[in-house]
């Protein structure tokens, strides 16, 4: 019973950020697709809470890798992508993919789904707030490969990376070097993926250090 509760939450939980998305739409598109990843992210202490085996943990995440390649093909939920897919290219079939990922991952083979919410928080708080503050404050660009970023937008991502992983290492030995290191390295994958590829790579890589460090 308590696993039907969770899927009946978990999509209530997502119709109502999509519902209250609504309020950023005089703020631009992008503004409104930023709440909608940063909130999303959430999810993960639901399925924590909830979920008592990694068949049910699953079932969320697959059900949107589906509505959300439907709706990317057929324009269905319009407030999460972008006008242009070529920027974003299928981010939000890859965030989903992500969930589904660390889901076999965390609540499965290790059983331990606190691993696998590092890697979900830093995907939605880490790559969401840096392309919020990376819009907001004009710093300098630069360019790796086709991949386009800004300073401020990547010290974002270090920072926010560098709090999450450092309150999950805080226990372990040499955690701000540990911290330190891990931050640097997915703030770097972050700035080279393109086309929504960071959706599948911040949050699998962070998990599957942090698997190893903790």
């Amino acid at each position: 019973m308590k696993n039907l509760i969770g899927i009946m939450v978990s999509y209530v939980f997502i119709a109502l950020i999509l519902i209250s998305a609504k309020m950023f739409e005089k703020s631009g598109k992008e503004a409104t697709r930023k709440y909608i990843h940063i909130m999303l992210c959430n999810w993960w202490f639901i399925a924590s809470y909830f979920f008592t085996n990694v068949i049910w943990a699953c079932m969320v995440p697959l059900s949107f890798v589906v509505i959300n390649y439907w709706s990317y093909k057929k324009g269905i939920i319009d407030i999460m992508e972008r006008e242009s897919t070529q920027q974003d290219g299928l981010g939000t079939v890859y965030y989903a993919i992500s969930l589904f990922v660390l889901s076999i991952f965390s609540f499965g083979i290790l059983k331990r789904p606190e691993i696998g919410l590092v890697g979900v928080l830093t995907m939605g708080y880490g790559d969401g707030l840096a392309a919020v503050m990376g819009q907001t404050i004009k710093s300098k660009e630069y360019q790796i490969g086709s991949s386009k970023k800004t300073v401020v937008g990547s010290a974002t991502m270090f920072v926010v990376t560098a709090i999450i992983v450092s309150i999950f290492l805080m226990h372990t030995p040499f955690w701000y070097i540990k911290a330190f290191v891990v931050s640097l390295l997915i703030t770097m994958v972050e700035a080279i993926s393109i086309k929504g590829t960071d959706n599948l790579t911040v949050p699998i890589l962070t998990s599957a250090l942090l698997a190893i460090l903790i």
